[in-house]
């Protein structure tokens, strides 16, 4: 089929901007085809925009040869151009239609289509990622990244008010940032290098310039894991502040959970009529239960759980909690050895640490603690580790320049949107997830 041309059309009006008030003005909408019904003497056509879907209505009578022509050709998911007249009508959808005057295709769809663009038809996960740009045409989805949008607005408008810096690290790097987490690997002109997993290292330094900075942006695990809560490639919301410690940092996370769970609740009233969710303002201070406390209270719940002390929590032991903790809560004083080499071990009891998990129902949103300032702490804890403190070198020798005392933390933006539209896997919720399975589309 040949194609029109834009040429000079311009869209004068969004669906959202299509009235009935606006009755008799003529308007330019673009989009594509959403559903076709045809009912003989008259076709109508549901075109859908970013905003949302607008009703083409095309009476056999009224209409040109070429108009009519037009509409018999089109089909679902054709990119197309309206030029018509708006027409307040009571029985249409919003109350408003618009007839069209001209009618151009400018792009047009192989069919069948791998996916139900309208949604009516469910489809396996892995079957919309695949299709993964039909899918996210759904309401459904639409919702989620425009509630995702506000969250990013609302977190660099509460970070920047209270003074914070954002800033942009490496991802390109000669070691790693953190035990544990397996590394990508990358050919850097011959030399061997590595995609970040997250931007501590670096973070932390900058506090010696800028005293409060945060970074939202991409980074690599090659974990194995195939969780519904895990990804290769992640967006994480990180955060260090000079002079402070895990309560200040505690609290300054708090603080932006609420600012951000009231912005969604006030600006996506819409989004979330389409989630069947509600997003309520958590009360501060979240709740507070230590590493101690928690593995008492799952264990008693499940006594199918075993977990050894000093042990991360494994999935059935989350899920328990979540049953229990059905809301945003703080686990503290976990074991120095489960927590990463820069996390401050209590000094009074230094087989426990200053470090902090944020969590909502059964999900980690967020990771955080004080740091350790002092050198010499520093590198007995990277040989406690089974690191290498040479292949720390250049971090360490920051620690000569007057380091403060820190604190910081970090949170996964995809879980804070699980959290935020009630989605329960974390794939639902990035535009293109990458796990060990899938690096395409």
């Amino acid at each position: 089929m040949t194609t029109d041309q834009l040429e000079n059309w311009r869209r004068t009006h969004y669906s959202k901007d299509v009235k009935p008030e606006l009755d008799g003005e003529e308007v330019v909408v673009l989009g594509w085809v959403l559903e076709i019904r045809d009912l003989g003497g008259l076709r109508f056509v549901v075109l859908q925009d970013k905003e949302g879907p607008v009703q083409i209505t095309i009476p056999r009578a009224r209409v040109s040869d070429e108009v009519a022509k037009k509409a018999d050709a089109l089909q679902r998911q054709f990119c197309i151009g309206v030029k018509g007249t708006i027409n307040k009508a009571k029985e249409a959808p919003k109350g408003v239609e618009v007839v069209p005057n001209e009618i151009r295709i400018l792009g047009t769809a192989q069919h069948p289509l791998p996916l139900d663009i309208t949604g009516r038809t469910p489809a396996e996960i892995d079957v919309r990622l695949n299709a993964r740009i039909l899918d996210l045409r759904r309401d459904e989805n639409t919702a989620i990244f425009r509630i995702q949008h506000v969250t990013l607005g609302a977190i660099r408008n509460f970070l920047s008010k209270e003074g914070f810096l954002e800033v942009h690290t490496p991802r390109i790097i000669s070691s790693a940032t953190e035990g544990g987490a397996a590394l990508f690997p990358v050919d850097y002109f011959g030399r061997e290098a590595f995609l970040a997993q997250s931007p501590q290292l670096y973070k932390e330094q900058l506090v010696l310039a800028f005293e409060k900075v945060f970074e939202i942006g991409s980074f690599f695990r090659a974990e194995e894991s195939h969780t519904r809560r895990h990804l290769s490639e992640f967006d994480s919301v990180d955060i260090e502040k000079a002079f402070a410690n895990a309560n200040d940092v505690m609290k300054v996370l708090e603080e932006m959970t609420c600012f951000v769970c009231r912005t969604v609740k006030e600006s996506c009233q819409q989004e979330l009529e389409i989630l069947n969710r509600k997003v309520e303002v958590p009360k501060t201070p979240f709740k507070r239960f230590t590493y101690d406390e928690i593995i008492k209270e799952a264990t008693k719940e499940n006594p199918n759980l075993q977990i050894p002390w000093g042990e991360d929590i494994p999935t059935a032991g989350f899920r328990t909690l979540g049953r229990l903790h059905p809301y945003f809560y703080f686990i503290t004083d976990w074991p120095t050895k489960s927590k990463a080499f820069y996390i401050k071990p209590r000094d009074a009891k230094p087989e426990l640490c200053e470090g902090f998990d944020l969590m909502y129902h059964w999900i980690e949103i967020a990771s955080g603690g004080t740091r350790i300032h002092s050198k010499d702490l520093l590198i007995k804890r990277l040989k406690e580790k089974g690191l290498s403190p040479e292949a720390f070198k250049y971090h360490l020798e920051v620690f000569d320049y007057g380091m403060p005392p820190h604190a910081g933390w970090a949170v996964g933006l995809a879980r804070l949107i699980m959290a935020l539209t009630g989605k329960k896997n974390i794939r639902e919720v990035v535009l293109f997830p990458r796990d060990r399975s899938r690096l395409t589309p």
